[in-house]
């Protein structure tokens, strides 16, 4: 497993607060991570950096075999090179199918013309089903995106960031607001996900986590406090003083 995402150094200040203080972090292509913290502790602003929302003060940020600095690049820029965002409240087109859903974020070219002569394309086809299959929902296609309950939803929006086959997939809270069944079935499209890519899961739910089975980054004060399984991580008195001291 080669490195995918090396942050060194990274730091950034807003009106003298250290929201990311001196952050090193990596991922192996593929990988599943979990990233837990304390509120505050860093998390939002470390993946606005990784998505070129954030510029950082000082620090690397390279991404992939070419060594590509993210730093300066533009977030659709960030975005092309392969790396995918899915925030904690799904943004979807209610009032489309799953299906028109799906398609409009699959990769394709997206010059002047490719859009005015896109065609249904047998392959599009497949990789939609194939894609509904993977997040769980082959079975609502055709229904309106409106219709589907808040879990569907968040897999649908994994589904469309999984069709522009993202190499860094980023998700904030998957698991909130889902029922335990929900939880489940989120946990499993994820590991499934990185069988083939990074990704990064930012979560508060402790259980959730365990579930993923996966390296635990936690951050408190903008850094990285510890690193290794969530039972050595939540075995370290510092993570038990932050997590449970306050």
């Amino acid at each position: 497993m080669s490195t995918l995402l090396e942050m060194s150094g990274v730091s950034v200040s807003f009106d003298g607060f250290k929201a990311i203080n001196n952050l090193s972090f990596q991922i192996a292509e593929p990988e599943l991570r979990a990233v837990i913290g304390p509120n505050g502790a860093g998390k939002t602003t470390f993946m606005d950096i990784v998505t070129g929302k954030t510029k950082p003060d000082e620090g690397s940020v390279i991404f992939g075999e070419k060594s590509v600095s993210l730093i300066g690049m533009s977030e659709s820029q960030i975005s092309r090179a392969g790396i995918g965002r899915k925030f904690q409240k799904p943004t979807v087109f209610e009032a489309q199918s799953v299906r028109e859903n799906l398609a409009m974020a699959l990769k394709n070219p997206r010059g002047p013309f490719d859009v005015l002569f896109y065609r249904k394309t047998k392959s599009g086809a497949e990789r939609i089903e194939d894609i509904a299959s993977q997040v769980g929902l082959s079975d609502q296609l055709t229904r309106p995106a409106g219709e589907l309950s808040h879990g569907q939803k968040q897999w649908l929006e994994i589904g469309m960031l999984l069709a522009q086959d993202p190499r860094l997939l980023l998700v904030d809270e998957p698991a909130a607001g889902m029922t335990p069944a929900e939880r489940e079935k989120t946990t499993d499209i994820l590991v499934e996900a990185a069988k083939t890519r990074s990704v990064v899961v930012v979560e508060h739910d402790m259980e959730f986590v365990r579930r993923l089975n996966c390296k635990v980054t936690v951050l408190n004060e903008g850094s990285v406090l510890a690193e290794g399984s969530l039972d050595h991580v939540t075995q370290n008195p510092e993570v038990i003083d932050v997590y449970l001291g306050r």
